[in-house]
């Protein structure tokens, strides 16, 4: 399953967030992301500079936009932190994965 081609879809409260299992099937699509208490993922990024860091949150922010799914980002100078779940099931979904695939490619 190549998640880069897939595109995030809205989602509500009541929709069930992702179990173990499914986590696990998706996770290989999203490597180097960091499963956290099966609620949400996260990775970081590191850059030569501040002026790099920004260029990459820059560039995953066009993403999430057009996604219409957006990370929590934490900036550290040349540190980029990125957490990825999905507020309306409370864990994650699909999109959480979806995402993190799509900011994988551009680093």
């Amino acid at each position: 399953m190549d998640l880069t081609q897939k595109h995030c879809i809205p989602c509500e409260g009541g929709t069930p967030p992702l179990t173990r299992e499914e986590i696990t099937k998706y996770a290989p699509d999203a490597p180097g992301w960091e499963i956290v208490d099966n609620k949400k993922i996260s990775r970081e990024f590191r850059f030569k500079d501040f002026t790099g860091a920004m260029k990459f949150i820059n560039s995953v922010a066009a993403i999430a936009e057009a996604e219409g799914h957006h990370p929590d980002i934490y900036i550290f100078y040349n540190l980029v932190r990125l957490e990825l779940s999905t507020h309306a099931v409370n864990g994650l979904s699909e999109n959480d994965f979806i995402l993190a695939a799509k900011i994988n490619r551009i680093t």
